[in-house]
């Protein structure tokens, strides 16, 4: 069950990390941060739907497999925290013109 348990964790983590990508470059400029390295995220975010959704999936697979071991209890705020980091993962996504937009508008 732990292995499960790293997987959402790493799934969550890193559908977050692909959800900013397109929101993170402009937070990086407006701190002064810029530079030709900001173009490598828009590779990134062409992969960010299929993160989100393998994320998605290894959560949804964590969460089966411990209902089915009797161990909800246990790992019940562990996978919490994972989906939870999922779901703002795909708020970001959901978002990412508005915050956009947000940003823009600070400099």
């Amino acid at each position: 069950m732990g292995r499960y348990l790293s997987l959402s964790y790493l799934s969550s983590i890193g559908a977050l990390g692909v959800a900013t990508c397109c929101v993170l470059p402009i937070i990086l400029l407006l701190l002064g941060l810029g530079g030709s390295w900001v173009a490598v995220f828009g590779k990134v975010a062409a992969a960010s739907y299929y993160m989100l959704a393998v994320s998605t999936l290894m959560i949804l697979t964590a969460w089966v497999a411990s209902f089915r071991r009797d161990s909800l209890g246990k790992l019940r705020w562990k996978l919490g925290g994972a989906t939870a980091m999922t779901v703002a993962a795909w708020l970001l996504v959901a978002n990412e013109t508005r915050i956009n937009d947000f940003l823009i508008r600070q400099m």
